[in-house]
């Protein structure tokens, strides 16, 4: 039996071994983080001390105790993260991992990375929170192995893990849930779970969101303090999604997902001086369907596979009697093929090995003048290995890829091949006590997306790949000291990274074109704490905090004004803090958030700069059980202290405002 399981390992390992003989390759891709190597079943919560790179872990029961009911404001959480946020319920909202960008951040849905070949980052106001089990933000390479190739070539995943149905004494559940709040804001959403036979369930969801978004604010507009009310920032925005779970029986299961988003919204634009101008629309329509499949053989040998369709269409207009026709109209559709199959062999009881591949195709097709029409292939390949026991772990894996384009016109890029390395430990230095030291190393890279090479005329198809190498050494420490004390973390992690051949736009003889020219050196401090205070048994207190220290500075030319000065949007201070109070009566949270001053541009003088802010949320929430029903009661007051403040120059986020939630389960 050994030798047959051993056989079916050597097979596999030929086969995803081609592409390396073959392609030569190099690496692009988009990372995530698949929770620690452990298979979550119900609300198993991975341990954030053992690992030996940064995680992160917000479940299910920590955002309804904070009173949480948006992604964005669940990431903000997260120490060494910046969401970048251009204000209001419909505005985008991107992430990015201790200053590298959105375009090196990996952002995966149930463990498939989303992907934008277009622009490179993800906006994350596209998914609700409403059906979300656990999310969680992995640093440098997560330690579990046993995940797509594609999600091994980023410097941060932030990983959105859908609720699983779980049936105790009835075939179906129900959820239904209405939130309304400032500004118009109206959503309702409906769930609906249902067992099918003795191994199959399914279940399907849908919201609608609207909201005008037309808040008032107050911004300092160089020497004049101006107040006014956004104008065009109405959205409506429409969230289908279907998932089909099956138990196949001897150690396989599946799980296919289909998801379809749509909205129209308005672009408000920054607030100049004089000029109140917002008259652009957006449209987006999103549908993608993706499989998983797994097949545990034995404790030995299992494997994996993947595959996932992508639709991604949007329009963008904009009403200006400078255009000849009164208007600008630009139409981009993007498609994806994926596919992924390895598999994971544990020889001995410590050590473990996996192989992985990926294919996938990205297309871009648009109404712009020159479109080139571009395709690209890519194929990537992992190879990683781990020991692991209950004093050390022990990471390393190699990714290869290699990235090939076709274009129908004009000039295509030449192929990219590489091989990327990261190795990560964490060790327990005494047996008796949780305290563990942890380093890591990983090497990075970011391709060019479809817009840096062929958007019009600034596009560069000879741009080289960003490369980013990341090195990580901290501690950490997990324990129960006392009866009322239930459990308390604390971690402390310095970094360094360094990103080469950094994509900028320069201005040429006559136009702007993206070139190969900067270079940055990220150095910060990342310090996490959380504990539970438990008084009695209807009594507890929650605590969290987490503060990040960060100096990431343009290294590019000794001459430049910018020279040794911090990168734009990147505060040197920044935190956050949050105290939940639980009890039969009422449960309570207040949730801190705070940044130093930034800048808009590279060069740190004082017309750049945006002022630090401290923003409050306040948070009560009561469940009754009705019957048969659950019921949940939630209101907030966000910025309670009314503070005017900006994320993006120019982009004034809303004052005080109110939210309630009414949702029943049964």
């Amino acid at each position: 039996m050994q030798n047959s399981f051993t056989k079916r390992f050597l097979e596999l390992l030929c086969v995803c071994l081609f592409p390396f003989a073959v392609l030569h390759a190099q690496v692009d891709t988009t990372t995530f983080h698949q929770l620690s190597g452990v298979e979550i079943l119900g609300k198993v919560r991975p341990s954030t001390t053992r690992e030996s790179t940064p995680l992160q872990v917000m479940d299910k029961a920590g955002i309804e105790r904070l009173g949480v009911q948006d992604l964005s404001e669940a990431v903000k959480r997260f120490s060494g993260v910046t969401v970048q946020d251009y204000g209001g319920i419909g505005g985008l909202k991107t992430v990015s991992v201790r200053s590298l960008g959105a375009k090196h951040t990996a952002v995966s849905y149930d463990g498939v990375t989303i992907t934008d070949a277009q622009s490179g980052q993800v906006d994350i106001s596209r998914f609700t929170l409403d059906n979300v089990d656990m999310i969680s933000l992995s640093i440098g390479q997560a330690d579990d192995i046993f995940q797509t190739a594609r999600m091994y070539a980023s410097a941060g995943a932030l990983n959105i893990k859908t609720a699983r149905p779980v049936f105790a004494d009835r075939p179906f559940h129900v959820k239904a849930q209405v939130k309304v709040g400032s500004f118009g804001m109206v959503n309702p959403y409906l769930r609906y779970e249902q067992k099918l036979g003795k191994h199959f369930a399914a279940t399907g969801q849908v919201d609608w969101l609207r909201a005008d978004g037309n808040y008032p604010y107050v911004i300092q507009n160089e020497q004049q303090e101006e107040s006014g009310k956004r104008k065009n920032s109405d959205i409506r925005t429409l969230r289908t999604e279907l998932n089909l779970f099956g138990d196949l029986g001897k150690g396989s299961e599946l799980a296919v997902k289909g998801y379809y988003f749509d909205s129209e919204r308005g672009l408000p634009g920054s607030v100049i001086l004089y000029n109140d101008y917002a008259k652009e629309r957006l449209w987006d329509k999103n549908y993608f369907v993706q499989g998983h499949y797994k097949k545990q053989f034995d404790t030995r040998f299992s494997l994996k596979a993947q595959g996932k369709y992508n639709y991604s269409w949007n329009k963008y207009i904009d009403f200006n009697n400078n255009y000849e026709t009164g208007k600008q109209e630009d139409r981009h559709t993007q498609r994806e093929y994926y596919f992924s199959a390895g598999g994971l062999y544990t020889p001995a009881e410590y050590l473990s090995f996996s192989l992985t591949t990926d294919f996938s195709v990205n297309t871009l097709k648009n109404n712009l003048p020159d479109c080139p029409f571009p395709t690209r292939y890519t194929s990537l390949s992992v190879l990683a290995a781990q020991y692991k026991d209950s004093r050390l772990t022990a990471t390393a894996s190699l990714l290869n890829t290699f990235i090939s384009e076709k274009v129908e016109k004009g000039d295509k890029p030449s192929d990219r091949k590489r091989l990327s390395p990261s190795i990560s430990a964490s060790w327990r230095i005494l047996p008796e006590q949780n305290v563990r030291v942890r380093a890591s190393f990983k090497d990075i890279f970011r391709v060019p997306t479809f817009n840096d090479m062929y958007y019009l005329r600034i596009g560069n198809t000879n741009l080289k790949p960003e490369r980013a190498t990341q090195y990580n050494l901290g501690v950490t420490w997990g324990e129960q000291p006392s009866s009322f004390l239930s459990y308390l973390n604390l971690s402390v992690d310095g970094y360094y990274n360094r990103v080469r051949d950094k994509i900028v736009a320069l201005p040429t003889l006559y136009i702007w074109k993206m070139m190969n020219m900067g270079e940055v050196a990220i150095s910060g401090i990342d310090a996490n704490a959380s504990a539970e205070i438990t008084c009695s048994e209807s009594f507890s207190f929650l605590l969290q905090g987490n503060y990040t220290w960060q100096k990431a500075i343009d290294i590019t030319k000794e001459t430049a004004k910018n020279y040794r000065d911090q990168i734009p949007y990147t505060p040197r201070h920044s935190g956050t803090a949050s105290l939940s109070v639980q009890n039969k009566w009422l449960n309570v949270s207040y949730l801190l958030t705070c940044a130093g001053d930034r800048y808009s541009l590279p060069q740190n003088i004082k017309e750049n700069r945006i002022d630090r802010y401290v923003e409050q949320t306040v948070s009560v929430n009561r469940e009754f059980q009705l019957h048969n029903c659950r019921l949940r009661l939630q209101g907030e007051v966000l910025n309670v202290g009314n503070l005017n403040y900006e994320i993006i120059k120019y982009y004034p986020m809303p004052g005080r405002s109110f939210r309630v939630s009414v949702s029943c389960s049964f």
